[in-house]
């Protein structure tokens, strides 16, 4: 199928690594000109290299800046100052229990999976309503709609997220510009052998006893592969998707028990 998105301009924030390069890739594969965003310019570099050698003939660039930061998204809308799709994404805060939610934490976390994505999607709507197409996606989480309790910063930064991206689509939604959420649940991207490191040592299993285990919890008994991910993203950036918008797209491998 052609998505019709050749052409198009994509910013894809944290997209060094893991479920945002499987995006940037994705969109690559259609013909969008991609723009990778991350703190390492070393590995921005890389990640640029090989979206290159994986797609030829493929328009990418890099901005190396700092979401969480006022000057990282100035520098952002600086170097990139329109964008047809915008991908937003940013790593969430490590697991914790209630003693280590202060307020720090709790800002931290809003700063980190909430704020930065809010005031790109500000700054970049603008322009998408008035030439008649933008295309936002949210890399959230499963947990958003199924919260755990080691989980809940992310969870509720992310939540944030999702409700005011609710709001905003019913009124951007006119000019063709769409915003929906992905809500991943064990992709097999460097965050799971985090996941299954610190899964080996609180239990005192192997990494692959680790593994095993997380993947006997999910329904489809695999772990998910980031260019199925990658090409979700893409379709909801598509000309095609068009009449979707304000939605929740989980990748979980049927794991959700819930109905709606």
């Amino acid at each position: 199928m052609d998505l019709g998105i050749a052409g198009r301009k994509a910013l894809v924030c944290a997209s060094s690594q893991g479920l945002g390069f499987a995006c940037a890739t994705s969109l690559a594969r259609e013909g969008v000109a991609v723009t990778l965003n991350g703190r390492n310019a070393e590995k921005l570099v890389a990640a640029a290299d090989k979206l290159r050698a994986e797609v030829p003939g493929a328009v990418v660039d890099f901005i190396t800046a700092d979401l969480t930061t006022t000057e990282g998204r100035a520098a952002i809308l600086s170097a990139l100052p329109q964008v047809d799709i915008l991908v937003n994404n940013n790593a969430g805060p490590a697991p914790g229990a209630l003693a280590d939610w202060s307020e720090e934490a709790i800002l931290g976390a809003i700063n980190a999976n909430m704020l930065p994505a809010v005031q790109l999607i500000r700054a970049y709507v603008p322009g998408m309503r008035e030439r008649k197409f933008g295309r936002i996606i949210n890399i959230t989480s499963a947990m958003v709609k199924s919260p755990h309790y080691m989980m809940g910063l992310s969870t509720s930064a992310r939540a944030g997220l999702t409700a005011i991206s609710k709001a905003i689509s019913r009124e951007v939604v006119v000019d063709n510009v769409t915003i929906n959420n992905i809500l991943p649940e064990r992709i097999d991207t460097p965050r799971q052998e985090f996941m299954a490191e610190k899964l080996s040592k609180m239990h005192g299993i192997t990494k692959e006893e680790a593994r095993a285990r997380s993947v006997s919890e999910i329904a489809a008994k695999r772990f998910g592969r980031p260019e199925e991910f990658g090409d979700a993203c893409a379709y909801l950036c598509s000309a095609q998707a068009s009449f979707i918008s304000g939605q929740n797209l989980q990748l979980d491998g049927g794991s959700y028990d819930g109905l709606i």
